[in-house]
């Protein structure tokens, strides 16, 4: 008997959820290779805590709703809502800031909408944003790197660390945090750029960007580009993003004023700016489904980081601009809806189906 063999113009891969999930951990692991080396072992704590307690809150929401337990922990997708938001805390951060954080990523932005692929909001950047909005102190004590520690105060041991993440020992504020680069600029009295990085150690000890932020930064571009290699997303998103936030700075940094808003490199290379370029703009559950939309959203992304960071109320505004694009995120579908297979032109957004 012979089978007619009918296949479909769609690709099949071995992308499954958990491979993908688990190519994301990898690719995360030279910009927690370069946190770690300069400000020391303050965000693997971090991660090591957000995993555990995702895992738990996603166990007993799954519980609850009465789903294989099992079956959904094993797809990776808690993990790594819990190494995003771990990345993004500041290092040494108390344990019931993380506990908090993973409790309203999982629990209210991921299980609450019914799980993986329903939630609307990113679920790390809802449980960033929450923490920042609620305990503002301690989401901007933010570890000083290697370099810039005296002789006599170095990055804390991970025994100190772990003493003080569970408040067993509390380290001097002044001793082991500092301004960041962004937060530089937005406590800058008049001061010319060039007076401004003479000054600041930050800037004094660094060659673009700010001492350890912008080798955490190109850390995370190396592991953007070995996913973009894999092919788990296109190139759309973080392009989009990167080239609205690089030309919005290069059109305000009117030479080096006092007014000026920084650099492009001091923009692309500070904050959380390629961790949300290639690991917060490209979920595909949020964002948008079409090239042309990816696009739109990552650069709607830019131009809301640039904003917020030199007009704002906060020094880095990945997780506000990723959260206001997710609202923008159906609009933006509705309009740049792709080529149906088999049709010469896309259809338009006013157009009924036949």
């Amino acid at each position: 008997m012979a089978f007619l063999r009918i296949t479909s113009p769609h690709a099949q891969g071995s992308n499954r959820t958990q491979t993908v999930m688990l190519t994301v951990l990898l690719a995360c692991l030279p910009g927690l290779a370069a946190l770690t080396w300069f400000f020391g072992p303050g965000t693997l704590i971090n991660i090591c805590l957000a995993s555990l307690f995702a895992l738990g809150f996603e166990a007993l929401v799954l519980k609850l709703r009465r789903k294989p337990i099992g079956f959904y922990l094993t797809d990776g997708s808690a993990l790594v809502t819990a190494i995003l938001l771990g990345l993004a805390l500041p290092p040494y951060a108390p344990w019931w800031l993380v506990f908090v954080g993973i409790g309203f990523a999982i629990v209210i932005a991921k299980q609450l909408y019914g799980g993986l692929g329903y939630n609307p909001f990113n679920p790390a950047m809802v449980g960033y944003v929450v923490l920042l909005i609620s305990f503002p102190v301690a989401m901007t004590q933010w570890a000083i790197p290697e370099a810039l520690t005296s002789d006599a105060q170095s990055v804390p041991d991970f025994l100190t660390a772990l003493k003080h993440v569970f408040e067993f020992q509390t380290l001097s504020a002044d001793a082991y945090t500092g301004a960041t680069p962004l937060d530089a600029f937005r406590q800058n009295s008049g001061l010319l750029l060039e007076d401004l990085y003479q000054q600041k150690p930050t800037f004094a000890h660094a060659h673009w960007a700010g001492a350890g932020f912008e080798w955490v930064n190109l850390g995370f571009l190396v592991g953007g580009i070995f996913l973009l290699q894999q092919r788990l997303f296109t190139w759309h998103a973080p392009v989009g993003m990167l080239a609205a936030l690089a030309l919005l700075a290069a059109l305000f940094y009117d030479g080096g004023s006092s007014n000026s808003a920084g650099s492009p490199l001091m923009h692309l290379l500070s904050g959380g700016t390629m961790l949300g370029a290639f690991f917060i703009v490209t979920d595909p559950v949020t964002s948008t489904t079409s090239n042309k939309g990816r696009f739109i959203f990552g650069a709607g992304v830019g131009l809301l980081v640039f904003c917020i960071r030199t007009w704002g109320n906060y020094p880095d505004a990945i997780a506000f601009a990723v959260l206001l694009m997710n609202f923008a995120a159906p609009f933006i579908d509705y309009y740049t809806i792709p080529r149906t297979y088999g049709h010469a032109q896309a259809r338009k957004a006013t157009e009924k189906q036949e």
